[in-house]
């Protein structure tokens, strides 16, 4: 038996994380789950919204499933997310963006797998109050953690049959920071002579993605475009209710959705599970359990090509209701 972390979080947390693992159970896995909790219910109980014992459960299983955790905007405690991923070290975002069947989008074919760096940039969180009226935020870019995650999106294009990498900076004004994740992604691209590279804008990238986003294959980006990148291809496929994610280190990876808590309809039994089921499924990829996962996207996907959704996607199944017709067709 396997034993891995899961991070219920909060808002719709605890609901689309009960029909993952009742959706994986029922696909014959057998998995013992950590069951950890964080996020902004915590801090009433611990005083903070990541205890130590989230952090040291992930070091222990090595993999976690996550779902959502409430940052607050401009104030309050500092988002989970960043302090998870640079706790673990989890220096590679991954974000596949990919057409479902029975979702209709603008676009039809769109296969793009977005590369994030997830450790530095303006997310390294340094930032201070100047004066009254002025506040700094200092962009950090490491010539060692740029050509890393270059490794890391080359390697992946590689390993699954991928053919272009494109590299996404605003290198044209930020002639140094952007400059040196530019220069590191060229000099990892002269070893991958079989994998097509390159460069782009970011502003062009995003204008170019929803005119033609079929021309896109690896996008390699730092922390910031690739955040609002990644959000933009979830767009072209039918928003962050079906987006999957993962964090990725050398030691460690945690699995999760990219949307939000969505606290407005926590509890309501309305939140659409889909996008921490894409997640669970490359979490099951990852340890092995490939026939599962493989067994769980078709019933997803069957269960999506019925006409059978949740209310983001036009339906009017509820979350208990989906989880219900996917293990039926499992």
């Amino acid at each position: 038996m396997t034993t891995i972390t899961l991070i219920k979080g909060d808002g719709i947390g605890p609901e689309i994380t009960d029909a993952a693992v009742k959706i994986i159970s029922a696909a014959g896995v057998d998995i013992d789950w950590d069951i950890q909790t964080a996020g902004a219910d915590v801090i009433e109980k611990e005083g903070v919204p990541l205890p130590d014992r989230v952090i040291e459960s992930v070091k222990k299983n090595k993999v976690a499933l996550k779902s959502p955790v409430t940052t607050p905007i401009g104030k309050g405690f500092r988002s989970v997310n960043v302090q998870l991923r640079k706790d673990l070290d989890l220096y590679a975002n991954l974000r596949p963006c990919c057409n479902l069947p029975g979702v209709k989008t603008r676009y039809d074919n769109v296969d793009i797998v977005v590369v994030r760096e997830n450790t530095e940039d303006l997310y390294a969180g340094i930032e201070r109050q100047v004066d009254e009226d002025t506040a700094e935020s200092i962009k950090i870019i490491t010539r060692e953690a740029s050509e890393r995650i270059a490794q890391f999106a080359f390697d992946y294009a590689v390993k699954n049959n991928r053919k272009l990498v494109h590299v996404v900076t605003k290198a044209n004004i930020c002639k140094l920071s952007d400059g040196l994740f530019l220069e590191s992604a060229r000099k990892i691209a002269q070893k991958y002579p079989q994998i097509q590279f390159k460069e782009i804008l970011v502003d062009n990238c995003c204008m170019q993605l929803v005119q033609n986003p079929n021309q896109f294959d690896v996008l390699l980006l730092p922390n910031l475009y690739g955040d609002i990148v990644s959000d933009l291809c979830a767009g072209l496929i039918g928003g962050l209710g079906v987006a999957q994610g993962a964090n990725i280190g050398k030691e460690y990876a945690v699995f999760e959705p990219v949307h939000g808590s969505a606290p407005d309809i926590a509890g309501q039994n309305k939140a659409n599970p889909t996008a921490i089921l894409m997640s669970a499924i490359e979490m099951l990829n990852f340890i092995g359990e490939k026939s599962a996962a493989e067994r769980i996207k078709k019933a997803i996907f069957d269960t999506l090509n019925s006409d059978i959704k949740t209310f983001d996607l036009g339906g009017s199944y509820t979350c208990t209701e989906f989880t219900d017709e996917i293990i039926s067709r499992l």
